[in-house]
C-alpha cells in the first residue's frame, strides 16, 4: 500500500509529506537534483478503534497503515522533457496510488517554476506528462508485437492479438487525453496490462496546496475522473501541527479556525482510493484494524491475519461495529441476535468485526 508523491517543483511535495507523516525530511533536498526518496509509513486514523478499545480495554491498539514515497519534482514538459528519467519512472510505477500536490498558494520568496500560480493548468501538465510515459510504453510494446504475431503458433498468436487490440485502444484514449483509470476495462483486460504498471491507471488524489489565507474557503479544484479525489490542505500549516502534541496542536487549531487537521482527511482518502476497507478484530490483546480490497470474501480476509486460519476456515463471526456499538457490548450484541454466522464467501464489509472459528 505505496502511495507516490508527485508534482511539479516548488509544489511542496515535501511539506506536504512531512505533515501527512510527521516527518522532517529537507523541503530543499531536490534543489540539487537529488532523486532519492524521502519514505514513511503512517497509520490511518480510525476512530472506531478508540471506541472499541474503551470497550475491550486492549493491550494494543493497531491501526491500518499506507506508506508515503516523496519524490523529485517532475518538469512537466511532456514529451519535449524526453520522458520521466528511469530512477523516478521507478518509484512512480511501483506505487499503487499517486498523490499530486498541486501548488495553489502564493508566495514570492518561492518562485512557480511556470510564473504564475494556476493550478488547472499544473494538473493538466503532471497529467500529460505521465500519459507520455504511459504511450512510450505502449509504442514500444506494439512494435514488438506487430513483428512477433505473424510469427506466432496459432493459441499464443490469439492472446496476443488481444493484447495489441487492447494497447492500441489505451493508446487511442490516451491521445484523446483519457488516463487508463477512466476506461471500463474487464477482469481479463485488467489483468492483461497489470504487469505494465502503467501511471494513468493508478488512483489519484490532488492535493491543492493552498495558502492560510485559503483554509476557510479553498479554491474549487476540478478533477472530474473516475477513482480520483480531491483534498485540499494547507501544507505549511499542516506541517507545523504535526510536529505538536494534540494540546499545542488543539490551541493552534483553534487559533485558526480549523475543527480537524485536514492530513486526517487526505490519509482517509488515499486509503479509499487503494479500493481498501478495514475489518476490525477485537479482545483484550488487541483491537486491530485490518485492510483488505473491497470485495473480498471472508475466508480470504482470514488469511490476512495467518495462512492457517484461512486453510482450516469453518465460518466467521461477524457483527457490524455499529450494531455492537448500539448495543453497548459483544454479550449483549449476541443476545440481539446482532452477531451472525458468516461461511466462505461472505463479502467483508468495512467496520465489520470478525471472529474466525477454524480448525487445522
Amino acid at each position: 500500500m505505496k502511495i507516490a508523491i508527485i508534482g511539479l517543483p516548488n509544489s511542496g511535495k515535501t511539506t506536504v509529506f512531512n505533515a501527512l507523516t510527521r516527518g522532517h525530511a529537507e523541503t530543499a533536498a531536490y534543489s540539487s537534483g537529488q532523486l532519492e526518496p524521502n519514505l514513511a509509513t503512517v497509520k490511518v486514523p480510525d476512530p472506531r478503534l478508540e471506541v472499541l478499545a474503551k470497550m475491550f480495554k486492549p493491550r494494543k491498539i493497531t491501526y491500518a497503515d499506507v506508506q508515503y514515497i516523496d519524490i523529485g519534482g517532475l518538469s512537466g514538459s511532456g514529451r519535449a522533457g524526453g520522458g520521466l528519467p528511469p530512477v523516478l519512472l521507478n518509484y512512480i510505477a511501483s506505487a499503487d496510488a499517486l498523490l499530486h500536490v498541486v501548488r495553489a498558494f502564493d508566495d514570492p520568496t518561492v518562485p512557480h517554476p511556470n510564473g504564475s500560480v494556476d493550478p488547472q493548468r499544473d494538473i493538466a501538465a503532471v497529467d500529460l506528462e505521465l500519459a507520455f510515459s504511459d504511450l512510450g510504453i505502449i509504442e514500444r510494446r506494439l512494435n514488438r508485437l506487430n513483428a512477433e504475431i505473424p510469427k506466432l503458433p496459432a493459441k499464443e498468436k490469439e492472446l496476443r492479438t488481444a493484447e495489441r487490440d487492447l494497447l492500441q485502444r489505451l493508446r487511442e484514449a490516451l491521445e484523446a487525453e483519457t488516463p487508463i483509470r477512466a476506461l471500463e476495462l474487464t477482469e481479463d483486460e485488467a489483468r492483461m496490462i497489470r504487469g505494465y504498471q502503467f501511471l494513468t491507471a493508478k488512483p489519484m488524489l490532488i492535493a491543492p496546496n493552498i495558502g492560510e489565507a485559503d483554509i476557510a474557503h479553498p479554491p474549487q479544484i476540478a478533477y472530474p475522473h473516475p477513482r480520483s479525489a480531491v483534498e485540499p490542505l494547507c501544507g505549511k500549516i499542516e506541517a507545523e501541527l504535526a510536529q505538536l502534541d494534540d494540546t499545542e496542536a488543539r490551541v493552534f487549531m483553534d487559533d485558526l479556525g480549523i475543527t480537524a487537521p485536514a492530513r486526517d482527511r487526505v490519509i482517509a482518502a488515499s486509503y479509499a482510493l487503494l479500493g481498501l476497507v478495514s475489518f476490525l478484530t477485537a479482545g483484550p490483546d488487541e483491537v486491530r484494524a485490518w485492510p483488505v480490497p473491497r470485495g473480498t470474501p471472508a475466508v480470504e480476509a482470514a488469511g490476512v491475519i495467518h495462512s492457517d486460519i484461512q486453510r482450516g476456515f469453518i465460518r466467521a463471526e461477524i457483527v457490524a461495529y455499529s450494531d455492537l456499538i448500539a448495543a453497548g457490548g459483544m454479550n449483549e450484541a449476541k443476545k440481539a441476535g446482532l452477531v451472525r454466522m458468516e461461511g466462505k464467501q461472505y463479502i467483508i464489509q468495512d467496520g465489520d468485526i470478525c471472529h474466525f472459528l477454524f480448525n487445522v
